[in-house]
């Protein structure tokens, strides 16, 4: 599968910039299953300093500074990535989700010692006994770490409402889990803190969906726009992921940009300004299938 994304973000400032320091993360990542075959990245107004490198988890970074006085900033990141369908673990023969949050807590193995540091609290997700208790029902003793993981995000997936009305960026998870109701983002950051919560790893993934076009196709939720969900780790399978916003493994329709312990790791742009006054921000993202053909 080929795809082609576009990914338009667009600042408009009541009151002129004076200058503007930015970090962006929107360029994909190549993985076992993903190859990234070209990528660019446009800024108006043009940047006085450009840099890139790889952040601690190996994401592409992409540092700018626009020293010019401008009251709307556009970033038009544009990429071509192929997808590769990987075998599907067999989530019922993985090891008993005890057993995997005890080597978590002893490691040996390097794959283990890489996994830890996703144990932990960060940012955006808070391990606690409420998010544990909503845990529990999947995640039974001695049941499979990934079919435990599975059932938790089908029951979030049918317990949540997805509502981009509902949340912000910083609403606490108790809320969410109160309410309910959230984004892509939030039904991540729930799902995180409910593993982490059990002792075991999990990170948040940031990329994207392909947008359907095709008549009579139902899109999925999250597209147009960034999407979020994430990987839990396993002995000796490694990464799996996972969507709760639709209830799926992804596969051949989930575009990866980065990864981290939680969104305020892989935001797509941020940065700092002088001045500006109040802003609005408008972002469309557009994931176009090159090869028609090769749509399952």
């Amino acid at each position: 599968m080929i795809y082609r994304i576009r990914h338009r973000t667009v600042y408009d400032y009541t009151e002129p910039v004076t200058i503007s320091h930015h970090a962006a993360r929107l360029r994909p990542r190549t993985t076992a299953a993903q190859e990234e075959r070209g990528w660019s990245l446009k800024v108006t107004p043009t940047p006085a300093v450009d840099s890139g490198r790889r952040d601690f988890f190996g994401n592409a970074v992409s540092f700018f500074t626009v020293q010019q006085l401008h009251s709307r900033l556009d970033i038009v990141s544009e990429s071509e990535v192929v997808l590769q369908p990987g075998a599907v673990p067999d989530l019922d023969r993985s090891p008993p989700w005890e057993f995997v949050a005890e080597s978590l807590r002893r490691p040996v193995a390097a794959e283990e010692f890489e996994a830890q540091q996703f144990t932990f609290e960060s940012p955006h997700v808070r391990p606690s006994r409420e998010l544990a208790a909503y845990a529990a029902p999947s995640f039974v003793p001695g049941r499979p770490v990934l079919a435990a993981m599975k059932d938790l995000n089908r029951r979030i997936f049918k317990e949540f409402t997805f509502d981009p009305a509902a949340t912000t960026v910083a609403t606490p998870l108790e809320e969410v889990l109160r309410a309910r109701r959230g984004v892509c983002q939030d039904f991540t950051h729930l799902a995180l803190g409910c593993v982490r919560s059990l002792g075991l790893a999990a990170r948040y993934v940031s990329g994207y969906l392909r947008t359907y076009r095709e008549k009579n196709e139902v899109g999925l939720v999250g597209a147009d726009a960034s999407h979020a969900w994430l990987s839990v780790f396993s002995p000796e399978v490694g990464w799996v992921d996972f969507d709760p916003t639709n209830n799926l493994l992804p596969r051949l329709e989930h575009i990866t940009v980065a990864y981290g312990r939680d969104f305020a790791e892989v935001s797509p742009v941020s940065g700092i300004i002088v001045g500006g006054g109040e802003h609005r921000v408008n972002v469309a993202v557009k994931v176009e299938v090159l090869d028609p053909a090769a749509v399952p």
